[in-house]
């Protein structure tokens, strides 16, 4: 009686197939099956922390909850000190507002996960989750590079052609150039992610790393990955690579605009005023560098990775306080006036 109704819910009818039709009509079924066994339903994915001692994992929350709370205090403070000071309304200064922007985005995408992480017995992430944080990892990054490089351009016009800096860096020109960064890196995030949410996870879930990043993700996939591998190559070579020989180009001509400054202290005021971005490129490509090329090991990867998407977006908004003489001025300026107000 069983096996007549499994024959029916499969299509399968005893009276009117001979024995060898019915045995050779469930090999399709069987196969499937054992396909599917092999390739199994991944709905989570395991990511790795730091440290497997549950007390080191406290101090590591508390460390990265404080270096975290930094981050969005020091960014925050950047905005409202560009925002409310008329003196900042120029374009480097529209920049560095776009970059504070990016640095609370950044670690937002995923520090947090990483802090619920840490004090969880779990430490999973759904696969969707983890693609979605993928995507903006990806896409913030991206966005980030490609605003340096804009940067980079904003100081050779300054440094080379002052005179003309007002008509050349026109504000249409950097609205223009700050949306083609965001939808550049937007898209080529998107299709790295649309290529990326069809292939399927076999039984290993585990995640090297306290986030999700395309790379981590194709080892553990039972589909032919070597579209992707070849897309997201492609893609870090055009732009991350692209954007950095950019900066290396407009650098170029800033030190050859610096050194045909007949005056010492024409070139020191000059170099000063590049300082900061510069500072900010080489805790940028440098720690990413590392992260993606020279790391060997698991643990050196995970610490550069932990300064690339964690500890840089809360130094740099003190690398433009500390170098930047208008933002310290204007900060200086906001502080007495905050003070007299209780006062």
């Amino acid at each position: 009686m069983y096996m007549n109704r499994k024959a029916k819910a499969l299509g399968v009818n005893w009276r009117h197939k001979r024995s060898s039709d019915v045995f050779l009509s469930w090999i399709p079924r069987v196969n499937i099956f054992i396909t599917m066994r092999n390739h199994s339903i991944v709905s989570e994915f395991i990511l790795l922390m730091l440290s497997a001692d549950p007390q080191t994992q406290i101090l590591l929350f508390m460390l990265f909850l404080v270096i975290y709370v930094l981050t969005l205090m020091g960014n925050l403070v950047m905005l409202l000190v560009i925002r409310t000071d008329s003196h900042l309304h120029m374009p480097m200064y529209f920049f560095l507002r776009q970059l504070s922007f990016l640095d609370l985005c950044h670690p937002t995408v995923t520090v947090p996960k990483m802090l619920e992480n840490l004090l969880s017995e779990s430490k999973t992430i759904f696969v969707e989750s983890c693609l979605a944080q993928a995507f903006f990892v990806f896409a913030t990054g991206g966005t980030e590079a490609c605003l340096l490089a804009v940067m980079a351009y904003d100081r050779y016009v300054a440094i080379s052609s002052p005179l003309l800096y007002g008509q050349v860096m026109s504000n249409q020109l950097c609205v223009g150039m700050v949306w083609g960064s965001w939808g550049l890196a937007f898209v080529d995030a998107l299709i790295n992610i649309l290529l990326a949410v069809n292939l399927d996870y076999c039984e290993d879930q585990t995640l090297p790393h306290f986030s999700c990043e395309l790379s981590s993700l194709f080892p553990l996939s039972c589909s032919d990955t070597s579209t992707n591998f070849t897309l997201l190559l492609c893609s870090s070579v055009l732009h991350f690579f692209g954007t950095f020989i950019m900066i290396v180009f407009s650098y170029v001509r800033v030190v050859s605009a610096i050194l045909s400054i007949s005056s010492t202290s024409g070139r020191s005021k000059a170099f000063s005023t590049c300082s900061s971005h510069l500072t900010t490129v080489i805790l940028f490509y440098g720690s990413g560098f590392l992260s993606y090329l020279l790391a060997t090991s698991g643990s050196h990867l995970e610490m550069v990775f932990l300064k690339y998407s964690v500890v840089t977006p809360m130094l740099n908004p003190l690398v433009y306080s500390l170098q930047n003489k208008e933002v310290k001025t204007t900060i200086r300026r906001i502080l007495r006036r905050y003070v007299n107000s209780f006062t």
